[in-house]
């Protein structure tokens, strides 16, 4: 069964590589294009409330509670089940070394890393290699569309909110497991971004809490982070060092 769901997904997935090999990826976006502003302060708003109640308290209880081994094994355990939808795009992007280097890593940690809890994987050298529906639309010629806050969830663009909603749909790992298993990745998922926001704290309350506008900068970390990792250049960088490489991956929210 599990093969015959990895062989379906595989053909689909080199299916539509053939279909947009010929388009040719767009110029990463330049400048601020926000055409609902209002709303989406509306919702940076309570958002910016969410975590001041409940997602902030949260982490900290999260964080001084849990050793960090154990926060550590939460976050290394989450990563380990997001990497068969990290390798269904790394195909979707026709990015046959990052799917090789995403599987390998995969079998290492779910193998001697005890199902992902720990990472002897990255000890090797094999770090993950993060793709996502997103970047693969972008990959495949879609513009980045308006910016938009999402309740919750955070800022994000219309390009990666229906990446985001794809790569929910089409999960592998909520295909091939039976429930109540299946949603084991979610929880975990949480879990980890809880812990993400204790770890991150000092910077994520510096964003909403002592900005003059939390959303102005929000928005602004979020794109221009989002940017570079699509491949784009940030004024003043230098090199391939990526700037946001300590908030990779992570909204202010932490969602």
């Amino acid at each position: 069964m599990i093969r015959k769901l990895l062989g379906s997904s595989l053909a689909r997935a080199m299916f539509v590589v053939g279909l947009f090999s010929g388009c040719a990826a767009p110029e990463v976006a330049q400048g601020i294009n926000d055409p609902y502003e209002a709303h989406n302060r509306a919702i940076h708003d309570f958002n910016r409330s969410v975590d001041k109640v409940i997602l902030r308290p949260t982490s900290q209880g999260y964080g001084n509670i849990l050793p960090v081994p154990v926060q550590h094994g939460v976050g290394n355990f989450a990563g380990n089940l997001g990497l068969p939808s990290s390798i269904l795009n790394n195909l979707l992007q026709a990015d046959i070394d990052g799917a090789a280097n995403n599987l390998t890593r995969l079998l290492i940690n779910t193998t001697l890393g005890l199902g992902g809890v720990l990472d002897p994987a990255s000890a090797w050298g094999l770090h993950a290699r993060d793709a996502d529906f997103g970047q693969t639309l972008h990959v495949w010629g879609f513009a980045e569309g308006h910016y938009v806050e999402l309740p919750l969830l955070g800022p994000s663009t219309k390009r990666d909110t229906i990446g985001g909603a794809v790569d929910l749909i089409t999960d592998p790992v909520a295909h091939l497991l039976p429930a109540p298993e299946r949603y084991v990745a979610p929880v975990a998922a949480a879990a980890s971004k809880v812990g993400d926001r204790y770890r991150f704290g000092g910077t994520i309350d510096s964003i909403l809490y002592e900005s003059a506008d939390s959303y102005a900068q929000a928005r602004l970390l979020y794109l221009e982070s989002r940017r570079f990792q699509l491949g784009g250049a940030l004024a003043g960088s230098e090199g391939e060092l990526d700037p946001y490489a300590d908030l990779d991956g992570i909204d202010p929210y932490a969602e």
